[in-house]
């Protein structure tokens, strides 16, 4: 069977499918998987046989849905969303129409949304968006399992990490001090306090991880600054850039993309939650509980999903963290 399986965005959402995706992949060698997302993420699924990357606008319009509906419905037996938002929805149903096998994963919104408004008192957590995803193959008949480690090596991006860095001498420490939202990052002086201790250290080299024009300025800004920095924003494919995750020691990031790709190489990650809590669900797979760094002494949090640019109480309280209590996790 061919199985179309759609996760638009973002980029930390999709490499939290690639545990889910390689289980499945490998548990049913004879069925094909097609994966519908964003340009530019194919290389977390290049080492999957019987899976193929095909590149889909992530503001894929209503004509759009209707161009890939005539593309696909002859192509594949089933369809599992892993986006579930009102366009893949539409999909969906046509594809249902069609005499095929539809599945969604249910994200649980309503609960997501209640639980920032009035709190759970941190007595339980939502099910991880991984068992979210998990649940939607099974209802479409495939079983999976916990065994992904990592993705194996590149050789060939491998090969272009030894010739710009080197050989790696001492500790090399990775450090992706930004977020798409305000209230899930640190504050400036905070994360240069970090690099500056970290620096002091000859043995150490502090690697910078971000995107986005004028984070890429800043990250450049800071590694001419600072001894032992370097800046990678902006300056590697994914392939390249997950293959230097795999030379670090330890990632320090923000609940951000990077602690997910981090789990793509079986790098331990240090992440940082400020409004966010990994008890909604988006930890990074088999990262550890005591790699998280947050503040249990605020009964605000968490106050939003996926972040957000504004503080109900106007002090953004939650990014209060000291680069020590970050130094020592270290």
């Amino acid at each position: 069977m061919t199985y179309l399986i759609i996760r638009l965005a973002t980029l930390g959402n999709v490499a939290m499918t690639v545990p889910v995706v390689a289980s499945v992949g490998r548990r049913y060698p004879n069925d094909r998987f097609i994966i519908a997302s964003k340009k530019d993420l194919g290389a977390m699924f290049a080492s999957m046989p019987n899976v193929e990357f095909r590149e889909v606008d992530n503001h894929l319009g209503w004509r759009g849905v209707w161009e890939i509906y005539k593309a696909w419905r002859n192509e594949v037996d089933a369809v599992i969303d892993l986006q579930s938002v009102l366009r893949t929805r539409v999909f969906r149903l046509l594809m249902r129409c069609s005499g095929k096998r539809v599945t969604g994963v249910r994200y649980g919104r309503i609960r997501k949304h209640w639980i920032t408004a009035w709190g759970f008192g941190k007595r339980w957590k939502l099910p991880t968006e991984f068992e979210r995803y998990k649940d939607a193959f099974r209802r479409a008949g495939l079983e999976t399992d916990d065994r992904f480690e990592a993705l194996p090596v590149n050789k060939k991006a491998a090969a272009v990490v030894q010739e710009r860095f080197g050989t790696k001498e001492g500790r090399w420490i990775g450090l992706a001090p930004f977020a798409k939202s305000r209230s899930n990052m640190l504050p400036y002086p905070v994360t240069k306090d970090i690099i500056e201790r970290l620096t002091q250290d000859e043995k150490t080299r502090v690697f910078l991880f971000g995107a986005g024009k004028i984070e890429c300025e800043m990250l450049r800004q800071w590694s001419s600054v600072f001894p032992r920095t370097t800046s990678v924003a902006g300056q590697l494919k994914l392939e390249e850039e997950l293959e230097l995750m795999r030379q670090l020691d330890v990632m320090i990031c923000m609940d951000s993309a990077n602690q997910h790709l981090s789990s793509l190489v079986g790098l331990r990650a240090i992440s940082v939650w400020c409004a966010t809590h990994p008890m909604i669900g988006f930890q990074g797979w088999k990262q550890r509980d005591e790699d998280i760094v947050q503040r249990h002494d605020l009964q605000c949090r968490p106050c939003t999903c996926h972040g957000t640019n504004h503080c109900r109480y106007h002090n953004y309280a939650c990014r209060q963290i000291e680069a020590e209590t970050i130094i020592q996790q270290i």
